[in-house]
Formats: structure tokens, C-alpha cells, sequence
């Protein structure tokens, strides 16, 4: 057998050193508190076309050690023992295996963390990793669930898990079925197959889109609407539930998408359409009559009568999230010192606003109140390289949900807020029955996408208030290529950008499907924009040009 060669180390670099006149001092200081960001270069940290490390960035002792310990460490011992705590290792087997979603995306979730939380320290890195830990957390009892429930995994054979479960649309919130949830669990669809999937590993969700387009569809509609229907065209969704509850949110595309659903699901289903102008009272009437009609289907098709009491109790409950997040609203626009990050505050936003209430969220929100309270009696600020206060507006790249961590560590724009954000902000009301569904029906109308994207001309240009309020001096106006009902006010929105003298940065994409524009491009537009028309130069210049078209 031939022995290994041994290769020798590359010295040459350290030949070249000036041990004599090196300064002893900034070494140890960087050591101990790691690089300060003007002098780091996270850039050089990659491996060529992946974006991946060759090695973890030495945040100093503190905030090494902190990362490696309670978030690496810490999240992979708990997502163990959450895949045992909801329904075993077993379940999780067979979802691993049938689908493949499950192995592309939910085994290599801390580089998801990386991503998220690149170059960050302090008290940033601490709040925007415990939003990240809530995430998954759900997201494993979620598929938990499904698995199952599925009866794909059971032999064909449906068990009492698949007669207790609710499948609906991500987009329909979780807060239409508190009536049940003590004696039921509602999972939404696409949520775990999909929408997790393309933060995660942006090419998971690629094979969905395709296989759409190989049956026929043309290749312009909405690619987040192609992706959910291509899950179905490739027998990748597990059979969990008697029952589908679907929405017409945000658009005609997703509509679409229910209707394949229902060609391939073939059982019971409610759509739950949501207006487009909800301002009018007879529009509220009618909203409100849609939300108890489907009420009385899941009492018809699953024989678990309605609970007021259930809905009273999860509705308090879920107002304290409500109100937490209203509080860190207030800190994130009057001072400098909100500690998380524009895409940890986003994303878990959406995610739990949309899932309704769970312990999780109020474990997390606990952490979280902590580090704010810190920082805001000890005058902390987390993001002290901030030049540009930012609010994100229209549908967000979901390939590319990191890219406000990029923009900060390269050119200092802190994203302060994502409209996406700013959905179902009403405390709802539980003094009488009458204020509740009053409440509760304008809650669900201010869906994702519904409120601000496709919901009215008025609640588009909700904008120009929440800029004000959140104290932000620039827009990075998300630009979905194939959305039909954001192509019609481009225009308008560019004549107010110039009458009102703001700077805003066009961000062209396509939600999930990177190849449309790249990440790279992403980037591109916004070097030239900062370098052209802001006339300033980047903080990390490693971080200007690199190739990342690999990464997941």
C-alpha cells in the first residue's frame, strides 16, 4: 500500500513577517476583542463560489467562545432533543429519508445561522441568535407533526394524529384556528416545504419551480406560487390532515397554486378569500362572515365544536407578543440601541405572527427583553458602524434573506425594519364578542403582502409615515420581477422618491429563484449605487466582489 505524502505547510508568508517591529499590543487587543470591523476582511473568510467558510471568524474571546457554546453547540443539542421531544427520531427518520427537502435543508441549519449572524457581536449577536433558535425550534415541531400525521410514512394507514391535524396555507394565519387549539394542531403547508427551505438552501426550492414549468406553465408567473405548486407536481408534501384551508393572499397566482392543491389533494377544502380593499365597513362584514364560515367547516369536517374560551386564551395570550414587539418597535426608531439584526427581526416576525401563538415565542421574547433592556439603560449600541438607517419595502428575496447583514458589514446600512414586519399589527380586543371580531377580523386582513404589496394603493404608500417613524434616512425598495401587482405602481412609487428627495435603491429579484438575479447582481446594483450616487466608500472592501453562485 502506498504511504500518504506529507505536505509541507505554506511558510512564505511567515518568512515575510516583521517579528521585530510587529506592535504586540494590537495583536493581543485583537485577540481578546477581535477585529474591528474597519480592518476585518470577512470576504477573505470564503471559499470560492460557496460563500462557506475555511474557517469560523474569530469574534474575539467573549464572542467566539459565546458563538461556539450557545449558538453551534447549543442549537444542535436542542434541535436533538426537539426531534425527541416531538414524536422521536423514529418520525424524523422516515420524513429524512421520503423527503428531500428534510436533508437539504433542515441538517446544515447553523450555516443559516452563520449567514444571519456574520460578522456580529456583542449583544446583537446574543438577540438575533435567540429569534433564530425560536425558528427552528417551530419549524421541527411543525414537521414533527406532519411526519406523523402523514400517511405516507404510516403504511397509507391514517392515524388519530392525521384526524387532529389542520392543513392550511402559509399565508392563512395561525390564529384563525385558536378555537381548537387545545384538542387540535393546524400546520401550515408550504411553510416547512418551502419557505424555510429558501432561506436555508436557496437550491432546494429550484427543483419545485422547475417541475412546475415541466407540465406547461409559463415561466412569468410568480415563482414563490410555481415552487408551492411544484411541490405537489413532485409528490413532496406529506398527507397530514383531512382538511385544507387556503387564501387568495397576496395575489391571483396563489390562487392558482389552491387549485392545483386541490387537484392533487382531492378532500375537503375552504377558501378564504381576503380583500383587496378592506377599508370599506361592508368589506370588514363580509371578512368577518368568511372567517366563521370556515369556523363551522372545521366543526363540520373534523367534529371538534367551536371554543370561545380557546380563542379568548391564545388571543391574550399571543397580544403580549404583540405588545413586546410594539416595545422593541419604539426603541428600534428612537435610539441607537436596538440589538437585532434587520434580517432576525424579519424573519421571526413573519414566522410567528403568521404561526399564531406558541411557548416558544415567549421563551424567546423573554431572552430577548433582556439584552433590550440592557442595552438600552447601559446606552449600548450594537451596531455602532451604522451610516444609513433603512426600511425594506414591498415582497422580500427569499433566496437572499441575509443580504441586510452584507449590506451592513460592507457599507454600514442598518436595516431598522421590513415592511413584512409591520402585518397584523393590532392588539386584539377580548372585552366583549363583538370587539373581538371586530379586532380579529381586521387582523386577519392585515396578512402578509395583503396589507402593503397587493392591498390598495393607500397602504402601499404607508411607506413615507413609517419611514418618518422609524427614523430612516434610506429605502431599499424590494423589486419582485414577476409581480403583476407590484409592476403597476413602479412608477409612482420613483415620481415620490424624487418629490420627497429620498434615496432609494431598486433591489430587482425573483422571491425564491435565484437564477433569475443572482445574489451577486444584488450586490452589484447596490456597490454602484452607494458608490456613484453616495459617493462613499465600503467599510469591508473583501466584501465588494465575490462569487458565491454555489452557496446554499
Amino acid at each position: 500500500m502506498e504511504m500518504p505524502k506529507f505536505k509541507m505547510p505554506d511558510l512564505s508568508k511567515v518568512k515575510d513577517i516583521d517579528f521585530k517591529n510587529l506592535d504586540y499590543i494590537k495583536l493581543a487587543k485583537d485577540f481578546w476583542y477581535g477585529k474591528p470591523h474597519g480592518e476585518r476582511r470577512i470576504g477573505d473568510l470564503y471559499e470560492e463560489k460557496t460563500g462557506l467558510y475555511k474557517h469560523r471568524e474569530w469574534r474575539g474571546v467573549k464572542d467566539t467562545f459565546y458563538y461556539f457554546n450557545m449558538i453551534w453547540l447549543y442549537n444542535y443539542i436542542h434541535m436533538v432533543s426537539d426531534i425527541m421531544r416531538f414524536n422521536g427520531l423514529g418520525v424524523f427518520a422516515k420524513g429524512l429519508w421520503r423527503y428531500r427537502w428534510v436533508g437539504q435543508t433542515y441538517l446544515p441549519v447553523l450555516h443559516w445561522f452563520d449567514r444571519g449572524m456574520e460578522g456580529m457581536r456583542g449583544e446583537a449577536l446574543r438577540a438575533s441568535a435567540w429569534h433564530y433558535r425560536a425558528m427552528v425550534c417551530e419549524t421541527i415541531r411543525q414537521f414533527q407533526r406532519m411526519f406523523a400525521a402523514d400517511t405516507k410514512l404510516n403504511g397509507g394507514k391514517r392515524n388519530e394524529l392525521w384526524y387532529k391535524t389542520i392543513a392550511h396555507d402559509e399565508t392563512v394565519a395561525g390564529a384563525i384556528f385558536y378555537p381548537w387549539r387545545d384538542e387540535l394542531d393546524d400546520v401550515p403547508l408550504q411553510m416547512i416545504p418551502y419557505f424555510v427551505t429558501c432561506h436555508v438552501n436557496s437550491h432546494t426550492v429550484l427543483n419545485y419551480i422547475d417541475a412546475m414549468q415541466s407540465i406547461g406553465l409559463p415561466g412569468d408567473p410568480c415563482p414563490m406560487c410555481q415552487a408551492e405548486s411544484g411541490i405537489f407536481v413532485l409528490d413532496d408534501y406529506p398527507d397530514y390532515s383531512p382538511v385544507l384551508v387556503t387564501s387568495n393572499e397576496a395575489c391571483d397566482g396563489s390562487v392558482g397554486t389552491s387549485i392545483i392543491t386541490d387537484w392533487f389533494w382531492d378532500k375537503p377544502l375552504f377558501a378564504m378569500p381576503q380583500p383587496m380593499q378592506f377599508d370599506d365597513p361592508l368589506v370588514q362584514k363580509h371578512c368577518r362572515n368568511e372567517i366563521e364560515q370556515c369556523w363551522k367547516f372545521i366543526e363540520e369536517q373534523l367534529g371538534v365544536p367551536y371554543s370561545e374560551e380557546q380563542l379568548i386564551k391564545y388571543q391574550e395570550s399571543f397580544n403580549k407578543l404583540t405588545e413586546f414587539e410594539q416595545e422593541k418597535w419604539e426603541v428600534a426608531a428612537k435610539t441607537d440601541f436596538y440589538p437585532i439584526n434587520g434580517v432576525a427581526q424579519a424573519l421571526y416576525r413573519i414566522y410567528y405572527s403568521q404561526d399564531g401563538d406558541r411557548p416558544i415565542w415567549h421563551e424567546v421574547d423573554a431572552h430577548v427583553r433582556k439584552i433590550l433592556t440592557k442595552c438600552v439603560e447601559n446606552k449600548i449600541n450594537p451596531f455602532p458602524e451604522t451610516r444609513h438607517r433603512v426600511i425594506a419595502w414591498s415582497c422580500a428575496p427569499l433566496y437572499y434573506s441575509n443580504w441586510c447583514t452584507w449590506a451592513y458589514n460592507c457599507w454600514g446600512l442598518n436595516c431598522i425594519i421590513n415592511m413584512d414586519s409591520l402585518m397584523f399589527d393590532i392588539v386584539v380586543r377580548t372585552d366583549t364578542h363583538e370587539h373581538m371580531m371586530e379586532d380579529f377580523t381586521i387582523y386577519n386582513e392585515w396578512a402578509p403582502m395583503r396589507r402593503m404589496a397587493v392591498g390598495g394603493y393607500k397602504h402601499i404608500f404607508e411607506l413615507w409615515e413609517n419611514k418618518e417613524r422609524f427614523n430612516c434616512d434610506m429605502v431599499m425598495m424590494y423589486d419582485q420581477v414577476q409581480c403583476k401587482g407590484m409592476d403597476g405602481v413602479h412608477g409612482m412609487f420613483e415620481d415620490e422618491f424624487r418629490n420627497r428627495n429620498i434615496h432609494a435603491i431598486w433591489m430587482p429579484h425573483a422571491l425564491p429563484d435565484k437564477r433569475t438575479v443572482s445574489r451577486e447582481e444584488i450586490r452589484r446594483l447596490i456597490n454602484d449605487y452607494m458608490t456613484t450616487v453616495m459617493h462613499e466608500e465600503p467599510l469591508d472592501p473583501s466584501l465588494l466582489d465575490f462569487d458565491d453562485s454555489m452557496s446554499w
